[in-house]
Protein backbone atom coordinates (compact mmCIF):
# COMPACT_ATOMS: atom_id res chain seq x y z
CA UNK A 1 0.00 0.00 0.00
CA UNK A 2 3.08 2.31 0.04
CA UNK A 3 3.20 4.59 -2.46
CA UNK A 4 3.07 8.36 -3.58
CA UNK A 5 -0.92 9.31 -3.64
CA UNK A 6 -1.86 12.72 -5.08
CA UNK A 7 -5.23 12.52 -6.29
CA UNK A 8 -8.14 13.56 -4.43
CA UNK A 9 -8.90 9.87 -2.47
CA UNK A 10 -11.73 8.08 -0.78
CA UNK A 11 -9.69 9.47 2.27
CA UNK A 12 -10.26 12.97 1.33
CA UNK A 13 -13.83 12.83 1.00
CA UNK A 14 -14.20 10.97 4.12
CA UNK A 15 -12.67 14.49 5.28
CA UNK A 16 -14.96 16.31 3.41
CA UNK A 17 -17.77 14.55 4.80
CA UNK A 18 -17.36 14.99 8.03
CA UNK A 19 -16.81 18.49 7.39
CA UNK A 20 -20.36 18.57 5.54
CA UNK A 21 -21.71 17.06 8.83
CA UNK A 22 -20.66 19.57 11.00
CA UNK A 23 -17.47 18.21 12.34
CA UNK A 24 -15.32 20.41 14.07
CA UNK A 25 -13.07 18.06 15.86
CA UNK A 26 -12.13 14.05 15.43
CA UNK A 27 -10.10 11.75 17.64
CA UNK A 28 -8.53 9.11 16.70
CA UNK A 29 -4.97 7.18 16.31
CA UNK A 30 -3.39 6.62 12.79
CA UNK A 31 -2.94 3.39 11.24
CA UNK A 32 -1.49 1.98 7.52
CA UNK A 33 -4.90 1.40 6.24
CA UNK A 34 -6.36 4.68 7.08
CA UNK A 35 -3.61 7.07 6.07
CA UNK A 36 -5.90 8.58 3.86
CA UNK A 37 -8.33 9.77 6.18
CA UNK A 38 -5.67 11.78 7.67
CA UNK A 39 -4.31 13.04 4.65
CA UNK A 40 -7.53 14.64 4.24
CA UNK A 41 -7.79 15.70 7.11
CA UNK A 42 -4.28 17.68 7.00
CA UNK A 43 -5.71 20.40 4.64
CA UNK A 44 -9.06 20.45 6.70
CA UNK A 45 -10.69 22.31 9.11
CA UNK A 46 -11.75 19.46 11.71
CA UNK A 47 -9.58 19.90 14.42
CA UNK A 48 -7.93 16.20 14.66
CA UNK A 49 -6.49 14.78 17.80
CA UNK A 50 -4.07 11.73 17.86
CA UNK A 51 -4.39 9.55 21.13
CA UNK A 52 -1.98 7.64 22.09
CA UNK A 53 -4.14 4.57 22.50
CA UNK A 54 -7.76 4.10 20.61
CA UNK A 55 -9.30 2.81 23.80
CA UNK A 56 -8.13 6.65 25.23
CA UNK A 57 -9.76 7.98 21.63
CA UNK A 58 -12.91 6.36 22.40
CA UNK A 59 -12.80 7.86 25.83
CA UNK A 60 -12.01 11.40 24.55
CA UNK A 61 -14.83 11.06 21.99
CA UNK A 62 -17.21 10.18 24.54
CA UNK A 63 -16.24 13.26 26.83
CA UNK A 64 -16.60 15.77 23.49
CA UNK A 65 -19.89 14.17 22.55
CA UNK A 66 -21.29 13.50 26.13
CA UNK A 67 -20.71 17.45 27.05
CA UNK A 68 -21.50 18.79 23.61
CA UNK A 69 -24.52 17.03 22.63
CA UNK A 70 -23.09 16.53 19.21
CA UNK A 71 -21.67 13.39 17.96
CA UNK A 72 -18.13 12.82 17.91
CA UNK A 73 -15.74 11.15 14.85
CA UNK A 74 -13.79 8.40 16.51
CA UNK A 75 -11.25 6.81 13.54
CA UNK A 76 -9.92 3.76 13.42
CA UNK A 77 -7.39 1.76 11.80
CA UNK A 78 -8.12 -2.15 10.36
CA UNK A 79 -7.81 -4.76 12.52
CA UNK A 80 -6.77 -4.41 16.21
CA UNK A 81 -6.62 -0.94 16.21
CA UNK A 82 -10.35 -0.62 15.45
CA UNK A 83 -11.02 -3.61 18.32
CA UNK A 84 -9.29 -1.82 21.22
CA UNK A 85 -12.11 0.71 20.97
CA UNK A 86 -14.22 -1.70 21.83
CA UNK A 87 -14.19 -1.20 25.55
CA UNK A 88 -15.06 2.63 24.67
CA UNK A 89 -18.03 2.13 22.00
CA UNK A 90 -19.09 -0.18 25.31
CA UNK A 91 -19.55 2.74 27.55
CA UNK A 92 -20.55 4.38 25.24
CA UNK A 93 -23.75 2.39 24.16
CA UNK A 94 -24.56 1.71 28.06
CA UNK A 95 -24.57 5.50 28.31
CA UNK A 96 -26.39 6.72 25.13
CA UNK A 97 -23.68 8.64 23.65
CA UNK A 98 -23.38 9.29 19.87
CA UNK A 99 -20.14 8.48 19.03
CA UNK A 100 -19.32 8.03 15.17
CA UNK A 101 -16.83 5.38 14.65
CA UNK A 102 -14.91 5.56 11.15
CA UNK A 103 -12.45 2.02 10.88
CA UNK A 104 -10.67 1.40 7.75
CA UNK A 105 -10.55 -1.94 6.72
CA UNK A 106 -8.99 -4.65 4.54
CA UNK A 107 -8.97 -4.65 0.45
CA UNK A 108 -12.84 -5.08 -1.05
CA UNK A 109 -12.20 -8.67 -2.58
CA UNK A 110 -9.92 -9.79 0.79
CA UNK A 111 -12.71 -9.52 2.64
CA UNK A 112 -13.84 -13.11 4.43
CA UNK A 113 -11.08 -14.48 2.14
CA UNK A 114 -9.07 -15.57 5.12
CA UNK A 115 -5.66 -14.89 3.04
CA UNK A 116 -3.95 -13.53 6.01
CA UNK A 117 -3.59 -9.96 4.92
CA UNK A 118 -2.02 -7.48 7.41
CA UNK A 119 -4.91 -6.78 10.07
CA UNK A 120 -7.46 -9.40 8.49
CA UNK A 121 -10.30 -10.16 10.80
CA UNK A 122 -12.86 -12.95 9.17
CA UNK A 123 -15.99 -10.21 9.81
CA UNK A 124 -14.65 -7.00 11.41
CA UNK A 125 -18.18 -5.62 11.30
CA UNK A 126 -19.47 -8.56 13.07
CA UNK A 127 -17.05 -7.30 15.81
CA UNK A 128 -18.97 -3.86 16.44
CA UNK A 129 -22.80 -5.02 15.68
CA UNK A 130 -23.54 -6.21 19.45
CA UNK A 131 -22.38 -3.23 21.04
CA UNK A 132 -23.26 -0.38 18.72
CA UNK A 133 -26.55 0.96 17.41
CA UNK A 134 -26.16 0.88 13.70
CA UNK A 135 -22.63 -0.64 11.49
CA UNK A 136 -22.15 -0.61 7.73
CA UNK A 137 -19.75 -0.71 5.64
CA UNK A 138 -19.20 1.09 2.53
CA UNK A 139 -18.73 -0.86 -0.78
CA UNK A 140 -18.46 2.03 -3.28
CA UNK A 141 -16.97 5.89 -2.62
CA UNK A 142 -20.06 7.47 -3.60
CA UNK A 143 -21.73 6.03 -0.97
CA UNK A 144 -19.80 7.53 1.53
CA UNK A 145 -21.32 10.95 2.24
CA UNK A 146 -24.79 9.16 2.52
CA UNK A 147 -23.42 6.48 5.02
CA UNK A 148 -21.61 9.48 7.13
CA UNK A 149 -24.79 11.24 7.03
CA UNK A 150 -27.10 8.38 8.06
CA UNK A 151 -24.43 7.41 10.58
CA UNK A 152 -24.46 10.98 12.39
CA UNK A 153 -28.19 11.04 11.70
CA UNK A 154 -29.18 7.31 13.78
CA UNK A 155 -26.08 8.79 16.40
CA UNK A 156 -28.49 11.45 17.09
CA UNK A 157 -31.81 9.38 17.01
CA UNK A 158 -33.38 9.00 20.59
CA UNK A 159 -32.29 6.78 22.26
CA UNK A 160 -28.94 7.82 20.89
CA UNK A 161 -25.58 5.83 21.30
CA UNK A 162 -22.83 4.98 18.62
CA UNK A 163 -22.64 3.72 15.36
CA UNK A 164 -19.96 2.45 12.91
CA UNK A 165 -18.82 2.51 9.62
CA UNK A 166 -16.07 0.44 7.62
CA UNK A 167 -14.24 2.12 4.93
CA UNK A 168 -12.03 -0.55 2.52
CA UNK A 169 -8.95 0.75 2.01
CA UNK A 170 -8.71 0.37 -1.59
CA UNK A 171 -11.59 3.09 -1.55
CA UNK A 172 -9.68 5.16 1.00
CA UNK A 173 -6.94 5.42 -1.53
CA UNK A 174 -8.38 5.57 -5.53
CA UNK A 175 -9.22 8.28 -6.69
CA UNK A 176 -12.34 9.53 -6.61
CA UNK A 177 -14.52 12.25 -8.87
CA UNK A 178 -17.40 11.80 -6.33
CA UNK A 179 -18.27 15.71 -5.45
CA UNK A 180 -17.38 17.27 -2.91
CA UNK A 181 -20.81 17.19 0.26
CA UNK A 182 -21.79 20.60 1.24
CA UNK A 183 -24.34 20.35 3.92
CA UNK A 184 -25.22 16.96 4.48
CA UNK A 185 -28.70 15.94 6.06
CA UNK A 186 -28.32 14.29 8.75
CA UNK A 187 -31.57 15.70 11.18
CA UNK A 188 -32.59 12.62 13.54
CA UNK A 189 -35.71 10.70 13.19
CA UNK A 190 -38.30 12.24 15.45
CA UNK A 191 -39.51 10.27 18.13
CA UNK A 192 -43.70 10.92 18.11
CA UNK A 193 -45.17 11.98 21.01
CA UNK A 194 -46.78 9.68 23.26
CA UNK A 195 -50.35 9.27 22.38
CA UNK A 196 -52.87 11.79 23.64
CA UNK A 197 -55.09 9.34 26.06
CA UNK A 198 -52.06 7.93 27.54
CA UNK A 199 -50.67 11.42 28.25
CA UNK A 200 -53.94 12.41 29.24
CA UNK A 201 -54.02 9.82 31.66
CA UNK A 202 -50.42 10.45 33.15
CA UNK A 203 -51.55 14.00 34.04
CA UNK A 204 -54.51 12.80 35.73
CA UNK A 205 -52.00 10.49 37.79
CA UNK A 206 -49.72 12.89 38.12
CA UNK A 207 -52.85 16.17 39.38
CA UNK A 208 -54.16 13.56 41.36
CA UNK A 209 -50.94 12.44 43.74
CA UNK A 210 -50.48 13.52 47.02
CA UNK A 211 -46.75 12.86 47.23
CA UNK A 212 -45.13 12.39 44.06
CA UNK A 213 -41.81 12.48 42.79
CA UNK A 214 -39.90 12.60 39.90
CA UNK A 215 -36.78 10.50 39.22
CA UNK A 216 -35.02 12.09 36.32
CA UNK A 217 -31.83 9.90 34.19
CA UNK A 218 -29.07 10.27 31.52
CA UNK A 219 -32.23 10.31 28.96
CA UNK A 220 -33.32 13.98 30.28
CA UNK A 221 -29.69 15.10 29.69
CA UNK A 222 -29.37 13.86 26.20
CA UNK A 223 -32.89 15.65 25.19
CA UNK A 224 -31.69 18.71 27.08
CA UNK A 225 -34.88 18.50 29.29
CA UNK A 226 -33.84 20.54 32.15
CA UNK A 227 -35.79 23.42 31.77
CA UNK A 228 -39.26 20.99 31.02
CA UNK A 229 -37.87 18.95 33.86
CA UNK A 230 -37.85 22.35 36.16
CA UNK A 231 -41.39 23.22 35.45
CA UNK A 232 -42.53 19.70 36.50
CA UNK A 233 -41.13 19.48 39.25
CA UNK A 234 -42.58 23.16 39.93
CA UNK A 235 -45.82 22.53 38.84
CA UNK A 236 -45.82 19.46 41.49
CA UNK A 237 -44.18 20.78 43.84
CA UNK A 238 -42.33 17.28 43.38
CA UNK A 239 -38.70 16.24 44.98
CA UNK A 240 -36.55 15.46 42.21
CA UNK A 241 -34.27 12.51 42.20
CA UNK A 242 -31.37 11.99 40.14
CA UNK A 243 -29.65 8.78 38.83
CA UNK A 244 -26.08 8.70 38.71
CA UNK A 245 -26.59 9.22 35.04
CA UNK A 246 -28.70 12.41 35.23
CA UNK A 247 -26.35 13.76 37.95
CA UNK A 248 -26.45 18.20 37.10
CA UNK A 249 -29.94 17.71 34.84
CA UNK A 250 -31.69 19.41 37.76
CA UNK A 251 -29.05 21.74 40.23
CA UNK A 252 -28.83 20.00 43.50
CA UNK A 253 -28.78 23.27 45.29
CA UNK A 254 -32.59 23.74 44.52
CA UNK A 255 -35.10 23.56 47.29
CA UNK A 256 -37.07 20.24 45.70
CA UNK A 257 -33.46 18.35 44.45
CA UNK A 258 -33.19 15.20 46.25
CA UNK A 259 -29.87 14.18 45.09
CA UNK A 260 -28.43 11.00 43.71
CA UNK A 261 -27.72 8.97 46.93
CA UNK A 262 -29.20 5.84 45.48
CA UNK A 263 -28.09 3.43 48.06
CA UNK A 264 -29.01 5.75 51.15
CA UNK A 265 -32.12 4.31 53.05
CA UNK A 266 -33.66 8.04 53.16
CA UNK A 267 -33.12 8.53 49.26
CA UNK A 268 -35.03 4.60 49.10
CA UNK A 269 -37.43 5.70 50.78
CA UNK A 270 -38.51 8.98 49.47
CA UNK A 271 -38.96 6.73 46.14
CA UNK A 272 -40.83 3.65 48.11
CA UNK A 273 -43.07 5.91 49.90
CA UNK A 274 -44.40 8.06 46.65
CA UNK A 275 -48.17 7.80 45.71
CA UNK A 276 -46.60 8.14 42.30
CA UNK A 277 -43.11 8.29 40.89
CA UNK A 278 -42.39 9.67 37.58
CA UNK A 279 -39.22 8.24 35.87
CA UNK A 280 -37.48 10.15 33.11
CA UNK A 281 -35.31 9.29 30.92
CA UNK A 282 -33.79 5.79 32.90
CA UNK A 283 -33.71 2.54 32.45
CA UNK A 284 -34.32 1.66 36.10
CA UNK A 285 -31.63 -0.30 36.01
CA UNK A 286 -29.47 -2.31 39.13
CA UNK A 287 -27.05 0.31 40.33
CA UNK A 288 -29.82 2.83 40.49
CA UNK A 289 -32.53 0.32 42.13
CA UNK A 290 -30.03 -1.58 44.31
CA UNK A 291 -30.24 -4.53 42.29
CA UNK A 292 -33.81 -4.56 41.82
CA UNK A 293 -34.55 -4.37 45.84
CA UNK A 294 -36.03 -0.91 45.37
CA UNK A 295 -39.86 -1.40 45.80
CA UNK A 296 -42.71 1.38 44.74
CA UNK A 297 -45.82 1.82 46.96
CA UNK A 298 -46.98 3.96 44.51
CA UNK A 299 -47.82 4.14 40.69
CA UNK A 300 -44.46 4.37 38.47
CA UNK A 301 -45.17 6.17 34.77
CA UNK A 302 -42.19 5.42 32.76
CA UNK A 303 -41.13 7.72 30.05
CA UNK A 304 -38.44 6.41 27.98
CA UNK A 305 -37.75 6.74 24.24
CA UNK A 306 -37.04 3.09 24.17
CA UNK A 307 -40.27 1.25 24.43
CA UNK A 308 -38.71 -2.24 25.12
CA UNK A 309 -37.30 -0.46 28.72
CA UNK A 310 -40.71 0.63 30.21
CA UNK A 311 -42.17 -2.34 32.30
CA UNK A 312 -39.07 -4.81 31.61
CA UNK A 313 -38.34 -4.57 35.75
CA UNK A 314 -41.37 -2.84 36.89
CA UNK A 315 -44.93 -2.42 36.38
CA UNK A 316 -45.63 1.26 34.73
CA UNK A 317 -48.02 3.55 32.86
CA UNK A 318 -45.73 4.10 29.55
CA UNK A 319 -45.06 7.05 27.72
CA UNK A 320 -42.64 5.98 24.77
CA UNK A 321 -41.25 8.96 23.74
CA UNK A 322 -38.32 11.63 23.90
CA UNK A 323 -37.50 13.06 27.19
CA UNK A 324 -37.55 16.72 26.27
CA UNK A 325 -41.23 16.35 24.21
CA UNK A 326 -42.54 14.11 26.87
CA UNK A 327 -42.07 16.40 29.51
CA UNK A 328 -43.09 18.97 27.66
CA UNK A 329 -46.58 17.95 27.11
CA UNK A 330 -46.84 16.75 30.68
CA UNK A 331 -46.08 20.05 31.88
CA UNK A 332 -48.91 21.27 29.51
CA UNK A 333 -51.40 19.53 30.96
CA UNK A 334 -50.28 19.85 35.19
CA UNK A 335 -51.67 23.57 36.94
CA UNK A 336 -49.13 25.61 38.95
CA UNK A 337 -49.90 23.93 42.38
CA UNK A 338 -47.53 26.37 45.18
CA UNK A 339 -49.36 24.83 47.95
CA UNK A 340 -47.62 21.49 46.89
CA UNK A 341 -44.06 22.72 46.59
CA UNK A 342 -43.98 23.78 50.63
CA UNK A 343 -44.50 19.73 51.06
CA UNK A 344 -41.62 18.82 48.68
CA UNK A 345 -39.26 21.48 49.99
CA UNK A 346 -39.93 20.10 53.21
CA UNK A 347 -39.42 16.46 52.30
CA UNK A 348 -36.16 17.25 50.26
CA UNK A 349 -34.83 19.23 53.65
CA UNK A 350 -35.83 16.04 56.09
CA UNK A 351 -33.79 13.47 53.66
CA UNK A 352 -30.69 15.97 53.04
CA UNK A 353 -30.32 15.60 56.63
CA UNK A 354 -31.02 12.54 57.16
CA UNK A 355 -28.21 11.39 54.69
CA UNK A 356 -25.52 14.09 56.27
CA UNK A 357 -26.34 13.07 59.84
CA UNK A 358 -25.63 9.11 58.61
CA UNK A 359 -22.49 10.65 57.09
CA UNK A 360 -21.61 12.23 60.51
CA UNK A 361 -21.63 9.31 62.39
CA UNK A 362 -18.61 7.91 59.98
CA UNK A 363 -15.10 8.88 60.72
CA UNK A 364 -14.68 10.04 57.19
CA UNK A 365 -13.67 13.63 57.25
CA UNK A 366 -10.40 12.91 54.52
CA UNK A 367 -13.31 11.50 51.77
CA UNK A 368 -16.16 14.32 52.43
CA UNK A 369 -13.41 17.03 52.81
CA UNK A 370 -11.58 16.47 49.62
CA UNK A 371 -15.65 16.53 48.02
CA UNK A 372 -15.86 19.61 49.52
CA UNK A 373 -12.60 20.86 48.59
CA UNK A 374 -13.30 20.09 44.92
CA UNK A 375 -16.04 21.33 45.29
CA UNK A 376 -15.59 25.35 46.50
CA UNK A 377 -12.52 25.46 43.96
CA UNK A 378 -14.73 24.78 40.64
CA UNK A 379 -17.32 27.43 39.52
CA UNK A 380 -20.88 25.71 39.20
CA UNK A 381 -20.20 25.41 35.12
CA UNK A 382 -17.36 23.47 35.27
CA UNK A 383 -17.13 20.32 34.22
CA UNK A 384 -15.71 16.96 36.33
CA UNK A 385 -14.59 13.64 34.62
CA UNK A 386 -14.35 10.57 37.15
CA UNK A 387 -13.17 7.81 37.10
CA UNK A 388 -14.22 4.16 38.52
CA UNK A 389 -12.71 4.75 41.86
CA UNK A 390 -13.37 5.56 45.43
CA UNK A 391 -13.47 9.14 45.37
CA UNK A 392 -15.87 9.11 42.42
CA UNK A 393 -18.11 6.10 44.14
CA UNK A 394 -18.50 9.14 46.75
CA UNK A 395 -19.10 12.16 43.93
CA UNK A 396 -21.54 10.21 42.59
CA UNK A 397 -23.73 10.26 45.27
CA UNK A 398 -22.84 12.78 47.48
CA UNK A 399 -21.21 15.65 45.18
CA UNK A 400 -23.52 18.39 44.01
CA UNK A 401 -23.71 18.87 40.53
CA UNK A 402 -25.25 22.49 38.87
CA UNK A 403 -25.93 22.42 35.66
CA UNK A 404 -25.92 19.68 32.47
CA UNK A 405 -23.48 17.81 31.47
CA UNK A 406 -21.20 18.77 33.49
CA UNK A 407 -21.18 15.28 34.97
CA UNK A 408 -19.04 12.72 33.65
CA UNK A 409 -19.20 9.21 35.04
CA UNK A 410 -18.84 5.88 32.91
CA UNK A 411 -21.48 3.42 34.96
CA UNK A 412 -22.90 2.24 32.31
CA UNK A 413 -20.22 0.03 31.51
CA UNK A 414 -18.17 0.47 34.77
CA UNK A 415 -14.78 0.78 32.91
CA UNK A 416 -11.48 1.55 34.08
CA UNK A 417 -9.61 4.31 32.57
CA UNK A 418 -12.41 6.91 31.40
CA UNK A 419 -12.00 10.23 33.22
CA UNK A 420 -8.39 11.61 31.69
CA UNK A 421 -9.15 11.18 28.57
CA UNK A 422 -12.95 11.83 28.73
CA UNK A 423 -11.76 15.69 30.60
CA UNK A 424 -9.62 16.04 27.43
CA UNK A 425 -12.29 15.65 24.99
CA UNK A 426 -14.53 17.46 27.04
CA UNK A 427 -12.32 20.64 27.23
CA UNK A 428 -12.43 20.91 23.70
CA UNK A 429 -16.19 21.01 23.44
CA UNK A 430 -16.62 23.63 26.59
CA UNK A 431 -13.24 25.57 25.76
CA UNK A 432 -13.17 28.12 28.54
CA UNK A 433 -15.22 26.04 31.14
CA UNK A 434 -12.93 24.67 33.54
CA UNK A 435 -12.44 20.73 33.33
CA UNK A 436 -11.58 18.37 36.15
CA UNK A 437 -10.62 14.50 35.94
CA UNK A 438 -10.24 12.44 39.02
CA UNK A 439 -8.91 9.54 38.80
CA UNK A 440 -7.10 6.82 40.95
CA UNK A 441 -3.82 5.91 40.30
CA UNK A 442 -4.73 2.29 39.04
CA UNK A 443 -7.38 4.11 36.24
CA UNK A 444 -5.09 6.53 35.65
CA UNK A 445 -2.60 3.59 34.44
CA UNK A 446 -4.73 3.06 31.61
CA UNK A 447 -4.21 6.41 29.98
CA UNK A 448 -0.99 8.02 31.59
CA UNK A 449 0.48 8.59 28.05
CA UNK A 450 -2.02 10.90 27.29
CA UNK A 451 -0.43 13.37 29.45
CA UNK A 452 1.62 13.60 26.35
CA UNK A 453 -1.65 13.93 23.80
CA UNK A 454 -2.38 16.59 26.15
CA UNK A 455 0.82 18.69 26.19
CA UNK A 456 1.32 18.06 22.10
CA UNK A 457 -2.25 19.56 21.57
CA UNK A 458 -2.27 22.13 24.46
CA UNK A 459 -5.80 20.48 26.12
CA UNK A 460 -6.33 22.62 29.40
CA UNK A 461 -7.76 20.04 31.48
CA UNK A 462 -6.49 19.33 35.00
CA UNK A 463 -6.51 15.66 36.70
CA UNK A 464 -6.94 15.12 39.87
CA UNK A 465 -5.03 12.00 40.96
CA UNK A 466 -5.37 10.13 43.95
CA UNK A 467 -2.77 7.53 44.63
CA UNK A 468 -3.20 5.27 47.30
CA UNK A 469 -0.87 2.36 45.22
CA UNK A 470 -3.45 -0.03 43.75
CA UNK A 471 -7.18 -0.92 43.11
CA UNK A 472 -8.49 0.88 45.79
CA UNK A 473 -11.98 -0.15 45.74
CA UNK A 474 -11.33 -3.68 44.88
CA UNK A 475 -9.28 -3.94 48.13
CA UNK A 476 -12.45 -2.81 50.05
CA UNK A 477 -14.74 -5.32 48.21
CA UNK A 478 -12.05 -8.23 48.21
CA UNK A 479 -11.58 -7.42 52.11
CA UNK A 480 -15.96 -7.37 52.21
CA UNK A 481 -15.97 -10.79 50.75
CA UNK A 482 -12.79 -13.10 51.17
CA UNK A 483 -11.11 -11.86 54.51
CA UNK A 484 -8.09 -10.67 52.58
CA UNK A 485 -6.33 -8.83 49.50
CA UNK A 486 -4.50 -10.50 46.18
CA UNK A 487 -3.56 -8.79 42.83
CA UNK A 488 -4.69 -5.87 44.53
CA UNK A 489 -1.28 -4.03 45.25
CA UNK A 490 0.18 -2.49 42.24
CA UNK A 491 3.75 -1.16 41.99
CA UNK A 492 3.35 2.23 40.76
CA UNK A 493 6.27 5.11 39.25
CA UNK A 494 6.62 7.89 40.76
CA UNK A 495 3.80 9.92 38.97
CA UNK A 496 4.70 13.79 39.64
CA UNK A 497 8.18 12.52 37.62
CA UNK A 498 6.54 10.94 34.93
CA UNK A 499 4.43 14.34 34.40
CA UNK A 500 7.20 16.15 34.44
CA UNK A 501 9.07 13.76 32.19
CA UNK A 502 5.86 14.24 29.94
CA UNK A 503 6.41 17.91 30.00
CA UNK A 504 3.12 18.42 32.40
CA UNK A 505 2.85 21.00 34.96
CA UNK A 506 2.60 18.83 38.17
CA UNK A 507 1.95 18.97 42.05
CA UNK A 508 2.38 16.80 44.82
CA UNK A 509 0.18 17.86 47.45
CA UNK A 510 -1.43 16.29 51.12
CA UNK A 511 -5.23 15.96 51.36
CA UNK A 512 -5.01 19.79 53.23
CA UNK A 513 -3.74 21.19 50.48
CA UNK A 514 -5.78 20.15 47.46
CA UNK A 515 -7.47 23.53 47.46
CA UNK A 516 -4.69 25.40 46.58
CA UNK A 517 -3.20 22.86 44.41
CA UNK A 518 -6.34 22.98 42.27
CA UNK A 519 -7.15 26.26 41.77
CA UNK A 520 -3.46 26.67 40.48
CA UNK A 521 -4.22 23.83 38.52
CA UNK A 522 -7.31 24.98 36.89
CA UNK A 523 -5.97 28.20 35.56
CA UNK A 524 -2.50 26.76 34.52
CA UNK A 525 -2.40 27.18 30.53
CA UNK A 526 -2.17 23.39 29.23
CA UNK A 527 -2.64 20.16 31.34
CA UNK A 528 -2.59 20.24 34.79
CA UNK A 529 -2.06 17.43 37.04
CA UNK A 530 -2.17 17.34 41.03
CA UNK A 531 -1.09 14.39 42.52
CA UNK A 532 -2.25 13.50 46.07
CA UNK A 533 -0.93 10.07 47.45
CA UNK A 534 -3.87 9.21 49.85
CA UNK A 535 -5.66 5.96 51.16
CA UNK A 536 -9.61 6.67 51.17
CA UNK A 537 -12.00 4.29 51.92
CA UNK A 538 -16.10 3.80 51.29
CA UNK A 539 -18.52 5.19 53.15
CA UNK A 540 -22.12 2.82 54.75
CA UNK A 541 -25.52 4.03 53.54
CA UNK A 542 -27.81 4.26 56.57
Amino acid sequence: MAQTVKARTGGSLVAESLEAAGAEVAFGVPGIHALAIWDGLRTSSIRTIGLRTELSAGFAADGYARVSGRPAPLLLSTGPGALISLAALMEAASAHVPVVAIASQIPRDLIGAGRGFLHELPDQKASFEPVVKWAARAETAAVIPELLAEGWRRALTPPSGPVFLEIPVDILVAGTDVPPPQDLEYSPHTVPLPEENVLDEAARVLRAAKNPVVWAGGGVLRSAAWEELRLVAERLGAPVATTYMGKGVFPEDHPLAAGSACDEAAFRELLAGADVVLAVGTQLGAETTGQYELGFSGRVIHADADPERIGATYDALGLVGDARTTLAALGERLPAAPAAALWGESRVAELRLRIEAGLDAQDRDLERGLLRTIRATLPREAVTAWDMTILAYWAAAHFPAYAPRSFLYPLGSGTLGYAWPAALGASLAVPGRPVLAVCGDGGFNYGIAELAAARQHGLAAALLLVDDGGYGILREYQRDQFGETFAVDLAEPDFAAAAEAFGVAVVSARPEEVGEALAGALTHDGPAVVHVPALLEMWSPT
